[in-house]
């Protein structure tokens, strides 16, 4: 998956009108939450077929640290 195009769907989880991109730091955006957290496990895992932890989801702090995770 392309970074704009990973970027684009974490933005429609997060539903969101904050403009980020990959050095974004999570906690600056107001709409990452413990929702958005949720959905973006279950985007991984189901239709990324990526496994992650909830815990490597916590200890991300960028939108690259996520990104990252399903790279």
């Amino acid at each position: 998956m392309k970074s704009e195009d990973f970027i684009k769907q974490l933005v429609e989880l997060m539903d969101t009108d904050a403009k980020i991109n990959l050095s974004t730091k999570l906690a600056d955006v107001e709409d990452w939450d413990s929702l958005s957290m949720v959905s973006f496990f279950s985007f991984c895992n189901t239709t990324l077929k990526r496994h992650v932890t909830p815990d490597e989801i916590k200890s991300a702090r960028t939108v690259e640290d996520l990104f990252k995770l399903v790279s």
